[in-house]
């Protein structure tokens, strides 16, 4: 087969790729999505950059490219499409379709006119790769906001709970919201760690919700906040918390103000243990 015949079918199928290509960016607020037509879009410019690249047409080559890039993106991220981005895709598409056009044409297509036309485009796929990457950013950012906003309402319902009387109901309530917090965050280690330690002394029946409340929702807290920060390094439970979920008896958390060993001791010990304990340290 000659190399015209070649390029007659190049040109040929090129263009049934560029009515795909057009048809979904007309509709493109839609077919973000449909799958199957961004899978479509995707492999109409990866055809048409195949088959340039075999002819050895580079600017054809490098414009079906950027667009099968951005169509990537675009495959596997969720992305709501405005009127910006439906322009911003039209305009590389029209690139594409002005080169396939002119290699069509009496003259067919100049090296030096089409690499000048490829030139002029790079500033469109700047923009549109910007314009992706704000979008994503965008989405990222509204999703984050979320995540931590389900962390509040989560430990807004520990505390409640913490604050009703202890049983067996409502302490496997509160290890049911230690795993959904563990859930918010899948991928960090130290945070699924956290959570689980949380929930083994919350199981201990011989802790008092007077004991487990103030050190599991500081700590629950302030990792959670360390991922906010992107600095996930620091989660850890505290040697408190893990004495919680280990300990088999009652376990006291005492600080070493004299006053404050005094009030938690009359909160746990009655007046003959008082008395025993005072005589025992005179």
């Amino acid at each position: 087969m000659d190399q015209q015949k070649i390029l007659g079918y190049f040109i040929e199928e090129a263009k049934e790729h560029l009515e795909t290509l057009e048809t979904g960016l007309l509709e493109l607020s839609t077919v973000v999505e449909d799958q199957e037509r961004l899978n479509e879009m995707f492999r109409a410019a990866h055809s048409i950059k195949g088959g340039a690249a075999m002819l050895g047409y580079s600017s054809i080559q490098k414009i079906a490219h950027r667009l099968e890039d951005s169509f990537k993106i675009l495959r596997e991220n969720k992305i709501a499409a405005d009127q910006k981005l439906e322009s911003l895709f039209l305009k590389g598409y029209d690139v594409l379709q002005n080169l396939i056009e002119k290699l069509q044409g009496t003259f067919g297509l100049n090296p030096e006119e089409a690499d000048k036309i490829v030139e002029e485009a790079e500033p469109f796929f700047v923009e549109l790769q910007a314009y992706l990457n704000q979008i994503l950013n965008e989405d990222e950012t509204s999703a984050n906001q979320d995540v931590f906003a389900q962390r509040k309402d989560l430990l807004m319902q520990m505390l409640s709970l913490f604050q009703e009387q202890a049983n067996q109901q409502n302490r496997q309530s509160l290890q049911q919201l230690c795993t959904h917090l563990g859930q918010l965050f899948p991928q960090v280690e130290n945070w699924q760690t956290l959570t689980q330690t949380a929930s083994k002394a919350i199981a201990n029946p011989q802790h008092s919700y007077a004991t487990l409340a103030p050190v599991i929702i500081k700590e629950l807290k302030q990792n959670s906040d360390y991922i906010e920060l992107k600095q996930e390094n620091r989660i850890k439970p505290s040697e408190a918390l893990k004495q919680l979920a280990s300990a088999k008896l009652p376990y006291i958390l005492v600080s070493l103000d004299p006053n404050h060993i005094a009030k938690t001791l009359r909160n746990v010990l009655n007046n003959q243990q008082l008395s025993q304990l005072a005589k025992a340290l005179t």
